[in-house]
């Protein structure tokens, strides 16, 4: 008898054969399914059992018609093909292309095959453990393989499939380290390691440029070439918790899948010939969205959906009947098991999400939220000049600049910083000398060499972009070629100019983390822990941007984590979520000129003690030339001068004292700068971390170092001459050291900052303009593309919402729908033309979201969900105290513009009036633009959308001017916020 069409012609039922593993075949996807397709009354199923599998021979397993057999944990793969050839039942999934499956760099050959998109990779194999390979070279922030160069972050797997431990190394600019993924355990499926920054060397690995996902992955379960069910979860890679629900199972949410992800989903049913398989498909925005296939597993089911159930036992059994007796096949009434099915949870789920996610009982909607957000707390930004002539440093320029003797060369890297610190130490005197010969010069320049070795041997490792170095050189030698034909050209003198500070602090990592916290609770309204969830399920739209600068990159990152709820290290994070873009957020390169102007005008004005009038001020202060500037100006600009001179002696003591204890412990055998570490003050900042409060890190030589360089900038004594630039320099520096060295009590030190506040109050908003007319012209140049995009995010939720209420509404009309579209793409253009033509920066750079952009959404039939079509746009750009003024200057006074022809400002009189007295933009300030829509209006009425502006003068500094505790520092944006609208009926 032919076996394969027994059940069909013997008139009995047809044999389905369950050849897995014991664990397999009871896990509960698996036992819903067999369960229902047992219902249909069709089919007997045989399950074959562990002893059957491992130690029967295959002759005696139980006959079968169709077989569902698929590789796991100790599975004899190969005794299951002799079955197979044996009885030759319906297969499935085909045996043989499962071995494909457990070589990750076969899986990925056999995809590209079949047209299905990987991401860009190379293989590496050693035959054992360390082996070394001409062909692999690793430095500190890239790896290359065979030519083909990986810069971090980049993904390393073990060939072997079913090797989980898969790792993720970050570039130096994030912070460095390594994270492992691994199989869940209990509630954790990664883990960050920030010291790690080597490959592995103990086996075969492929390497892959890792995909940013936006925090979710998505996970994709075929059956079939026809049927594909997503479900999206938090990735394991920005935290490592696994979100669980009450059941204890991972939270996950059905996705629709696009027409191009399904077609992917069909080829890799396809190419593996596995009719039910999993696969993780990874969807990025690089510029364009894309989804790249990651790792194809073999027989995968969803964990628990009832729907996705009778899909499956639907599907199959439609399968077997095709392939045994399909002259039996009728699609059934009604499906047998509903009427002992449980119930679904979706209605409680339902009534959960009332008032939450959902907002049926309002009008009005949240469409949008947009904010400019300045980054926290950090260190004071610095700079180191001096020349060099010393043959070691001029060699390691040469080194770094490709020995050529007219370029300048880069030190950013672990390794160049190295080089460099180690060259310093040699050339550093271990100890004044004291010798009355020695000149002012040789004396500055001994201590800054000691300054730039401090610098070095700050915070026990190289990593960020805190640190930069540039050695450009300024003469030129010409001596005897080594070959004695000739003469070369090489360098004999160079400036050193190295940078540092502006390093995001422990207290700016926790303002930045409760920022994100108190925007999930208060800026969505009627979500509050619903906002997760939104986000989880495609239906909040984040995206998150920073400048270059590694303080407001991290700062974005402890916000996207208090913003999510997130957990963990922030290197994950920021890789993950954070997007640079210099062009919108950095610079002022384009206001310079007028920045300049200002300045001087400004300075002008703090001598004289004049305030010039621009107009007439009457009722409107801010109207004033230099504005806010004190009448008394003059004299604080003396009494600052000498109050600073009195903090830089005081620190001068304490660095003389600290430098006499390390040229002490020089003389030892144990040496303190053996390798880059801390100096003696990081165990008192560590304790003072532990107790709460804020510290410095930096040593006493580098607090004078920048003492002295804002005395010796504020007044020339040979010219007589005040630097007024510097007051904002000054104010930082006093700020800083009253929340970070409270504990040094130097004295006069309250004073200052009072002073240096007064004058910084009217020297800090001045510079971006000494009028409001002036201010517009600087902050439009500054913040032009910010303006451009957040216009374009604005203009795309409205063009989304109308183009879905158009076609819902007037589906009957096709030349109403296409007029509308046409309308928009209209407005689109010209808004994208005006904002970013001609622009000599690449417009690729900020993400346009143009109408073509790919939208994921909940998938309905699975996802219980009270409104799963509802959407939120959120964008986040984090930036510096420029972009804030600027912004805020244009939104306050772009009426002014001849353009507008006379209209009215955008910021009522009452509003105007509050700005006015907002003497700073501190610490995490922030200006927040939110859609709404009112659902009841007509949907071409103009108060259809509604935009409400909030803005936050930032980090409150009250505990400094009433000299309290620091940590309220941490207590902030609640009071000082205050919503700003066009619409005077409601100020």
């Amino acid at each position: 008898m032919d076996r394969r069409n027994h059940g069909a012609h013997g008139g009995g039922k047809i044999r389905i054969g369950v050849c897995v593993m014991e664990k397999k075949v009871s896990c509960s996807p698996m036992e819903q399914i067999l369960e229902r397709l047992h219902a249909f009354g069709e089919f007997e199923i045989i399950i074959f059992g562990d002893k059957v599998i491992l130690e029967d021979p295959i002759e005696s397993w139980p006959l079968c018609d169709c077989l569902i057999a698929f590789y796991s944990a100790g599975y004899p793969l190969e005794k299951a093909e002799k079955y197979a050839v044996l009885r030759r039942p319906f297969l499935v999934n085909e045996l043989d292309p499962q071995y494909l499956l457990h070589d990750r760099s076969k899986v990925y050959e056999h995809l590209k095959l079949f047209g299905v998109p990987v991401p860009t990779y190379a293989v590496v194999r050693r035959e054992h453990p360390n082996q070394e390979l001409n062909y692999f070279i690793e430095q500190d922030d890239f790896i290359e393989i065979h030519g083909k160069r990986f810069c971090k972050p980049f993904v390393e797997k073990p060939i072997d499939g079913d090797d989980h431990n898969i790792m993720i190394y970050y570039p130096s600019y994030a912070g460095g380290g390594m994270k492992e993924l691994f199989r869940k355990v209990g509630n954790r499926s990664s883990e960050f390691y920030p010291e790690v920054r080597k490959v592995r060397r103990d086996g075969s690995y492929i390497y892959e440029e890792f995909m940013p996902t936006g925090g979710t992955d998505v996970k994709v379960y075929t059956i079939g070439p026809g049927y594909a069910h997503a479900e999206a979860r938090k990735s394991p890679v920005v935290d490592g918790v696994v979100m669980r629900n009450s059941d204890g199972k991972e939270v996950r949410y059905p996705v629709l899948l696009t027409p191009t992800e399904k077609q992917i989903a069909r080829n890799v049913c396809q190419a593996f010939r596995q009719a039910v398989c999993g696969f993780d498909l990874l969807r990025c925005d690089l510029g364009e969205a894309r989804s790249y296939v990651c790792d194809v597993n073999g027989w995968s089911f969803v964990k628990s959906s009832y729907k996705y159930y009778d899909d499956a036992a639907c599907i199959l059994r439609k399968m077997f009947l095709d392939e045994k007796a399909p002259h039996i096949y009728t699609i059934p009434a009604h499906l047998p098991w509903r009427i002992s099915e449980p119930a679904q949870p979706s209605d409680a789920v339902r009534n959960r999400e009332q008032g939450t996610v959902g907002i049926p009982t309002q009008s009005e909607e949240l469409r949008c939220v947009i904010a400019v957000i300045r980054h926290g707390d950090r260190t004071p930004k610095q700079k180191v000049k001096l020349k060099i002539t010393q043959e070691k440093l001029l060699k390691l320029m040469l080194k770094y600049n490709g020995g050529k003797a007219h370029a300048e060369a880069k030190l950013k890297s672990a390794l160049q910083l190295q080089d460099l610190l180690d060259a310093t130490r040699i050339l550093v005197p271990r100890a004044r000398s004291g010798r009355e010969s020695d000149s002012d010069a040789e004396v500055e320049h001994a201590e800054k060499l000691r300054q730039v070795r401090a610098v070095l041997e700050e915070g026990g490792h190289f990593s960020g972009i805190y640190r930069k170095v540039q050695l450009k050189p300024s003469n030129w030698a010409h001596i005897p070629k080594s070959s004695g034909e000739g003469e070369e050209e090489v360098p004999s003198e160079a400036l050193m100019i190295l940078k540092y500070g502006g390093v995001l602090t422990h207290a700016g990592r926790k303002q930045a983390e409760e920022l994100g916290r108190y925007f999930r609770n208060n800026m969505y309204p009627s979500e509050g822990p619903g906002l997760l969830r939104l986000h989880s399920t495609y239906r909040h739209d984040l995206k998150i941007y920073s400048s270059d600068e590694g303080r407001v990159q991290m700062s974005a990152a402890a916000f996207a984590k208090g913003l999510l709820d997130l957990e963990g290290d922030l290197t994950p994070i920021l890789v993950s979520l954070v997007s640079k873009d210099s062009s919108m957020l950095d610079g002022l390169q384009d206001g310079t000129i007028e920045i300049s102007e200002a300045k001087a005008q400004l300075h002008d004005i703090i001598i004289s003690s004049k305030v010039a009038n621009g107009g007439d001020p009457a009722g409107f202060p801010w109207m004033v030339d230099g504005a806010d500037v004190s009448t008394n100006a003059a004299q604080l600009l003396t009494d600052l001068a000498e109050l600073t001179k009195e903090i830089t002696s005081q620190v001068k003591r304490l660095s003389d004292d600290e430098n006499e204890e390390v040229a002490t412990d020089s003389d030892s055998p144990n040496h303190p700068y053996d390798q880059a570490k801390a100096l003696w003050r990081t165990e008192i900042d560590m304790d003072r971390i532990a107790a709460g409060l804020p510290c410095g890190s930096e040593s006493f030589l580098l607090m004078f170092a920048r003492w002295k360089k804002l005395e010796r900038d504020l007044y020339n004594e040979r010219k007589k001459r005040f630097d007024t630039t510097q007051i904002p320099d000054i104010y930082d520096s006093c700020k800083y050291d009253l929340l970070h060295n409270s504990h040094l009590n130097l004295n006069g030190l309250h004073d200052l900052f009072k002073v240096s506040q007064l004058l910084a109050d009217g020297v800090i908003p001045n510079e971006y303009g000494i009028n409001p007319k002036q201010k517009l012209k600087i902050g439009s140049k500054i913040a032009r593309r910010l303006l451009g995009k957040i216009l374009i995010d604005l203009h795309n939720t409205r063009r989304e919402i109308t183009e879905v209420a158009a076609e819902s509404s007037t589906r009957h009309d096709p030349i109403v729908v296409s007029s509308t579209k046409r309308k928009e793409r209209c407005y689109h253009d010209s808004v994208r033309n005006e904002n970013f033509e001609g622009s000599s920066t690449d417009e690729k750079s900020v993400d346009l979201d143009s109408h073509k952009e790919t939208k994921y959404c909940l998938d309905p039939k699975y996802a219980n969900v009270l409104d799963p079509e509802r959407r939120v746009r959120t964008r986040l750009y984090f930036t510096s105290e420029s972009h804030i003024h600027s912004l805020m200057n244009v939104l306050r006074y772009c009426y002014l513009d001849e353009s507008l022809n006379g209209e009215e400002s955008l910021i009522c009189k009452n509003a105007s009036d509050h700005l006015f007295k907002t003497k700073e933009l501190d610490y995490m300030s922030y200006i927040v633009l939110r859609m709404f829509e009112n659902t009841e209006v007509p949907l071409e009425d103009p108060k259809r959308f509604r935009i409400e502006m909030t803005y936050s003068r930032g980090a409150d500094i009250s505990c400094l001017e009433l000299r309290i505790s620091p940590q309220l520092l941490l207590n902030v944006w609640q009071s000082a916020s205050v919503k700003i609208s066009n619409r005077k009926e409601q100020d």
